[in-house]
Parts: structure tokens; C-alpha cells; sequence
């Protein structure tokens, strides 16, 4: 079911509003505002739905811009909101008093309406934007929105089932009927036939041979980029597991990618590397449900961000967050790793988050700005994430209790972060920070691990290089402390000041020395603009014993030639679209005959 609006209230004359009486100005104002978040919804659905012809066609570049586009909408329209609601309430409309009662109405209404909790989210977006709230505020924002299991449920989605008798060929063949493409495949048969081959194959694995009861499929098509992913679980007897099917389109034609049985790669393919869907299911939370079944251990403010529900997100990673917070017994401390020449980062050793706060000045030889730093990480957001770039939220004016904190950060923050920083009362007030998962610094983990492990990681971090590229994205800073690895052991890049676009970059060979002292100096001989690079020099920044070094040339060598990123910067500015592609990649020793089983039912 659709939420559907009433006839829109925030454009109506100033007179009309003042001269109303108070209960009829609640209404009308708590009207407004649903209405304005189901036009934002409407909007959400209609560029979602674009998806599908994208993929048919190729159109990657239009994909891209709707990419961007999706995202800004909610800022647009809370900004939006916010102005007519200030256009149109007097003094008395902005009270508090009132901002209450307009909030006890509008949370009578949505209460129990599948995503009523998107409803109060906006809510509380327009609110903040009206009252500059600073941490939380319970009289004019709903703060208990934690992710319902029994609505979700009350809320579920029709599946999509397919009941296996004698064979899973007329399964499969209902299968592709049923998530037809307007365009064909390049060869039908033989994509069906690897499907029921993996199955079978699965079925001997996992459930000692036990006959394939059903599929079950979510009723639409997930686009990610160039892919498109069917999203279903497969039942035996007494087990289980996630199934994902991916398609890709090629200039022959449609054609089958990876099938995905195992909980690790799927959960990566749901994680907070990878960019958001585009799928057209309502309500959200009875995807959310399904999903969490079939990846039990996924958070749940992480699948409502990479379905493109951003702010949802938000809210439930700062409920699920300040909750752990006033129960626990530890401290923010500083983060493990070398010291940030421009973030200060801290971090609750309890809790997989790090908190990064700009510096108001940075440590050379930096020499960008804060705005050219928050210009990066807005580019990452609007950008695709290969499964290689992490997922950072941005909070604003953000209070935390000053006991939770060790001394030395807080220090830091009010000496070197003072721009941002500020204590109220029992309050570290946050003016603006970036919220992000907590991963092992790259340099560090090489130290700690067993030397089969280090390899693996030298190893995929030569690979998160060439998917990078692959996206347009030079990470600029090549040091292994600005990567981390994930539990899936992937490696992963976080840190974006020096992040730039492989198009931008001049990739260049260091010119012969004039005089043998010119090899010695620790300045270049030549000059150096700012956007050249030089591949051959990759390695002085990797700091890894020789084994390590050893491992990655054999591997990697080509990331430390002109050749190879020249070639690559001419695909990108000969190509239809920013990403080069090439589907969805396991973990690091992922095995597709490795499958992880849940018990049926979940």
C-alpha cells in the first residue's frame, strides 16, 4: 500500500493560517507536512522506477545522474518544507507548545501505517531545520522509531514462490518469465541451465542431497550500477539460504553473473561499501524484514541505507547508537592508527563506529581546505562505491554526554576542532562530524596477522586499487594507513581528502636525472603540477617488508605503470559511463561452492 496525500496545505495564504484557530492550524500544519513527505516519496519512487529502462537501454550515464538526483531530493524537499512552514506560521505557529501538539497529531495518524516511521523521520527533519535542535529534543521530535518487528511483519511482502516437484527447469523458466527484461538474452538456455546446475550442485552441500522444496523471490528487480539482482532464498526440508542472482547487460545481450549462496558474500553485497539500490518495493519495511531473515546478523540501519533510504538510516544508526551509549561503561578514546593530519577521529571501543570531526588546521604538507574536504566526501556519496569506498554519514550539531569521554579527546577536540566543538553544560556539542564504520587500519593488520592472512590483504588491496580506477576514483593518498579491511577481510578505502577523479589526473613517467646528485635530493628536479602522478613512484608510500612487496608486484605490477592508468583515464573519457563494468566480486576467499545454510523458516 502507497501512502497517498491529502490536497496540499503549505501554499495557502498567510491570512488563511494565522486567522485559523489553534486546533485547525495543528492539523493543517501536521497535513502539510505528510503531504509534502508523500510528494518527496512519490518523487523517491519515480526516479527508482527509471532503473529498469537504464539497465535495458545501458544507459549508464543516465543511471548516474539519477544516482545524484535521488539523493539530493530529501535535503531539497525538507528545505522546502521548512520555508513554507516559515512563510506561513506567525510566532505563535514556531512555539514549542504548539510544535508538540502538531507532533502528538501527526503521530496519532502515521502511527501503524506501513513506513509510517519514514513519515516521522521527515518530521523530524523539518523540526530540526525550525528549532536548530541540538542532540535530541523529545518534545518536538519522535525519538523511539526503533525498527518494529511485529509491523514489519503485519507489513510483509508478497513473495514470489516457486514450488519444486520433479525438476527445477520449469521453476527457473517461470523464473525468467516472471522478471522478464524488455530486451533479450544472449543465450537463454544456457543461463537457465548454469542456474539449475548451481542449485543442484548447492543441494549436495548443503543439504546432504534433500529434494529443492522452493524459491522464494522478492516480487522486484534490484539495480546497482551496471547489475541487476533478483533476491530470493532457497528452502530443503530443514534448512535454508539466501539466493541472489545477478544479471548483466553486454552489447550481445543479457546475461547471467553471479549466483550467491554464501551469508559473507551476500552480506557484502548488502554492506556499507556498496552503493545504493534502486528497487521499486512497498512498503520498505517488509523488504527490510526479508532481507534481515535471510542475513540475520546485517544491521538494520545498513539495509535501509543501501536501499537508498539515507536518512532512514541515519535515524535508526543514531537510536540503535545512543542507546548502547547510556548502558555502556566505556569511553570515547582516541582511534587506533597514525594520527590524521586532517580528521581527528575517536572512537567507543565497545562499538563499531569511528567518529571523525574536521581540524580547523591541517598538519603538512596538506593543503586543502574544509570545504575542499567536505567537497570529497560529498563526491563520494554521489559516487559509485565499487564495494571498495565506505559509507559515511554526515551528523550535525550532535550532543554527547562530556563524561563519556577521555579527557585527551576531548581536549583535542576543543583545542584543534574548535570550529566544530564546544561544550554546554554536561555536553560536547559536535557542530558537524562523519560517522563510519570501524575497520582495522591496513598497517596495522599487517603486523598483527598471520603471514597467509597479510598476503590475502596485500593482495585485495592491489585489487580495491583497480576497482577504484575501474570507477573513476584515484585514492591520492596511497598509504596503507588510509585503508581498512573489513571482517570479510576485503580492503577498503576511507580516507577521502586527497581523493580525486582518474580523469583529472595526469599520469606521467619521472624524466631521466640531468646529474647523479639529482637522484639524491629529497625534492624533484623537475617540476610537478598538481595533478600529476607517478605510478613508478607507488611503492616508496607502501610501506611492507619485502615479502609483502614481493607478493604484491607479482599481482599487481602493472598499478606501477604509466601504461596501464593512461589506458585506463582513455576508456573513462571514451566511455557512456563513470564505471567500467564488471559485476559484483566475492570476498577475498569466497568460495561459491562454500555456501552458509540458515534454518528454513527464519
Amino acid at each position: 500500500m502507497r501512502l497517498r496525500p491529502h490536497r496540499a496545505t503549505l501554499g495557502r495564504s498567510a491570512s488563511l493560517v494565522v486567522n485559523s484557530s489553534r486546533r485547525e492550524l495543528v492539523f493543517e500544519t501536521g497535513k502539510g507536512i505528510f503531504d509534502a513527505f508523500i510528494k518527496y516519496n512519490d518523487n523517491f519512487g519515480r526516479i527508482t522506477r527509471r532503473a529498469k529502462s537504464r539497465f535495458e537501454t545501458r544507459d549508464w550515464r543516465g543511471g548516474e545522474r539519477d544516482f545524484g538526483e535521488r539523493i539530493e531530493l530529501y535535503t531539497k524537499s525538507v528545505d522546502r518544507t521548512v520555508a513554507a512552514l516559515s512563510r506561513h506560521l506567525d510566532s505563535q505557529g514556531i512555539a514549542r507548545d504548539f510544535w508538540h501538539d502538531v507532533k502528538t497529531s501527526f503521530g496519532e495518524r502515521v502511527d501503524g501505517v506501513a513506513d509510517g516511521a519514514f513519515c516521522k523521520t521527515y518530521f523530524n527533519s523539518v523540526s530540526r531545520c525550525l528549532f536548530q535542535t541540538v542532540g535530541a529534543d523529545p518534545q518536538t521530535e519522535f525519538l523511539d522509531m526503533r525498527f518494529n518487528v511485529r509491523d514489519a511483519q503485519r507489513h510483509a511482502l508478497d513473495h514470489k514462490s516457486y514450488v519444486i516437484w520433479d525438476s527445477l527447469a520449469p521453476a527457473v523458466s517461470q523464473l525468467f518469465n516472471d522478471f522478464a527484461f524488455e530486451v533479450g538474452f544472449a543465450d537463454i538456455a544456457r543461463d537457465q541451465t548454469r542456474i539449475i546446475e548451481t542449485l543442484t550442485e548447492s543441494t549436495t552441500q548443503l543439504a546432504n542431497g534433500s529434494e529443492i522444496l522452493r524459491l522464494d523471490f522478492l516480487p522486484a528487480t534490484f539495480y546497482q550500477s551496471t547489475s541487476a539482482y533478483l533476491i530470493g532464498q532457497i528452502f530443503w526440508p530443514h534448512h535454508s539460504a539466501p539466493l541472489v542472482i545477478e544479471f548483466k547487460h553486454h552489447e550481445a545481450g543479457i546475461e547471467l553473473g553471479q549466483i550467491l549462496m554464501g551469508v559473507d558474500d551476500i552480506s557484502i553485497l548488502f554492506g556499507f561499501t556498496r552503493s545504493y539500490f534502486f528497487v521499486d518495493l512497498e512498503p520498505v519495511e517488509g523488504a527490510i524484514f526479508f532481507i534481515h531473515s535471510i542475513l540475520p546478523h546485517k544491521p538494520i540501519d545498513e539495509l535501509y541505507t543501501v536501499l537508498g533510504r539515507v536518512r532512514q538510516g541515519k535515524t535508526e544508526r543514531y537510536r540503535q547508537f545512543t542507546s548502547h551509549l547510556a548502558n555502556c561503561q566505556d569511553r570515547f578514546v582516541t582511534a587506533e592508527g597514525d594520527r590524521g593530519l586532517v580528521m581527528i577521529v575517536f572512537t567507543l571501543p565497545s562499538y563499531d563506529l569511528v567518529f571523525k570531526v574536521i581540524r580547523d588546521r591541517f598538519g603538512f604538507p596538506k593543503n586543502s581546505t574544509r570545504d575542499d574536504v567536505i567537497a570529497k566526501y560529498q563526491l563520494v556519496f554521489k559516487h559509485d562505491r565499487a564495494g571498495r569506498l565506505i559509507d559515511t554519514q554526515e551528523f550535525t550539531h550532535i550532543g554527547f554526554p562530556l563524561e563519556k569521554f577521555d579527557p585527551a579527546v576531548i581536549t583535542e577536540l576543543l583545542e584543534q576542532a574548535a570550529e566544530s566543538s564546544r561544550i554546554d553544560g554536561d555536553q560536547l556539542v559536535i557542530k558537524h562530524l562523519y560517522v563510519e564504520r570501524r575497520l582495522r587500519p591496513l598497517n596495522l593488520f599487517l603486523r598483527e596477522c598471520e603471514r597467509a592472512v597479510g598476503e590475502a590483504a596485500v593482495i585485495d588491496y592491489g585489487h580495491a586499487l583497480k576497482d577504484l580506477a575501474r570507477t573513476n576514483v584515484f585514492p591520492g593518498d596511497l598509504l596503507l594507513k588510509n585503508f581498512g579491511v573489513t571482517r570479510h577481510g576485503r580492503v577498503i578505502f576511507y580516507d577521502y581528502d586527497e581523493l580525486c577523479l582518474v580523469t583529472d589526473c595526469n599520469f606521467r613517467e619521472v624524466p631521466p636525472a640531468r646529474f647523479e646528485e639529482d637522484e639524491m635530493r629529497p625534492d624533484p628536479w623537475f617540476y610537478v603540477n598538481g595533478n600529476d602522478i607517478f605510478p613508478e613512484e607507488f611503492m616508496r608510500f607502501l610501506a611492507m617488508d619485502e615479502n609483502y612487496r614481493a607478493v604484491f608486484l607479482a599481482h599487481h605490477s602493472a598499478l606501477l605503470t604509466v601504461e596501464f592508468w593512461r589506458a585506463l583515464k582513455l576508456q573513462h573519457l571514451a566511455s557512456a559511463s563513470a564505471v567500467l563494468p564488471t559485476g559484483f566480486k566475492p570476498g577475498p576467499g569466497s568460495r561459491q561452492a562454500k555456501h552458509t545454510s540458515v534454518r528454513a523458516g527464519r
